[in-house]
């Protein structure tokens, strides 16, 4: 379970608490944005697939997503959805997003449907999602001034360093060295929303391409940034909400999240 915490911090939900002069928004890089959505979800216990769990707010979880993207990026922002469990059902619910397919979804892992997203990916960096996370979309503003310049970046939270999650540790510069779920000293969780700059993709696609069919994406990353060199900024987004839904106690903490921010809403509707 990855989560970030606590979960009053929407920051324009504090914002909306008085009034407020908001500039206009400004232009930001549109990355393309890939969902990995193969999966079977089998821990949720659900028969659909997990990114089409309902949320308590009437939305999907992969809805949930595409909204922040949307809110973040703007409405042209290309989005493809690896595909395997189920994709019919993914296709029918968001017919109108670009897939990409990964046959062998029962026996591989993340790292095979990452590997075929950005493998036809077009020209330039890659924002990517576990198609499992439910997040504040002050999460995606966050990342827009690395995006913006072509950073490669992890996402991660520092409040917690569970052991049976993928956990970081940085070099002298500050930059991601150790990317796994071993990590020995790990100084915060991956949250499952990275972004691979134009220059890196290449090399990230080969690491990918050489990893075992039951690899993490994480292993190709770490690979990558072994031995070619690669250089991932950890982005902190801990004061914000992140919620990896694994199991139903997961979803209960993503659904308390939802409902938080739902109440302040009324209240953000009342100033201009």
């Amino acid at each position: 379970m990855r989560t970030a915490e606590p979960i009053w911090t929407h920051g324009r939900d504090r914002q909306a608490r008085a009034p407020v002069t908001r500039p206009a928004p400004r232009t930001h890089r549109v990355p393309q944005v890939v969902i990995l959505a193969a999966g079977m979800g089998t821990r949720l216990g659900r028969s659909l697939p997990k990114p089409l769990t309902p949320l308590m707010d009437g939305r999907s979880i992969m809805q949930q997503q595409l909204d922040g993207i949307r809110e973040v990026f703007g409405p042209a922002a290309p989005v493809t959805v690896v595909v395997g469990y189920r994709s019919k059902a993914i296709m029918r619910a968001q017919p109108d997003l670009l897939f990409a397919f990964n046959p062998d979804f029962a026996t591989t892992n993340t790292s095979q449907s990452l590997f075929r997203a950005l493998r036809t990916s077009q020209p330039g960096g890659v924002l990517w999602l576990n198609g499992d996370v439910v997040f504040d979309p002050a999460v995606l503003d966050q990342t827009t001034a690395l995006v913006d310049v072509d950073q490669s970046f992890v996402c991660v939270d520092t409040a917690t360093v569970a052991d049976e999650e993928v956990k970081y540790t940085v070099d002298g510069d500050g930059f991601i060295v150790e990317l796994s779920k071993t990590v020995v000293g790990g100084l915060g969780e991956a949250v499952g929303i990275n972004y691979v700059s134009a220059t890196d993709k290449p090399a990230l696609i080969e690491h990918l391409a050489a990893c075992a069919d039951t690899d993490y994406f994480e292993r190709g990353m770490e690979t990558a940034i072994q031995q070619a060199g690669l250089r991932f900024r950890p982005l902190d987004i801990s004061q914000f909400s992140a919620v990896e839904v694994d199991f139903e106690s997961d979803l209960e903490r993503a659904n308390t999240w939802l409902s938080s921010r739902a109440r302040l809403e009324p209240l953000a509707g009342g100033f201009s």
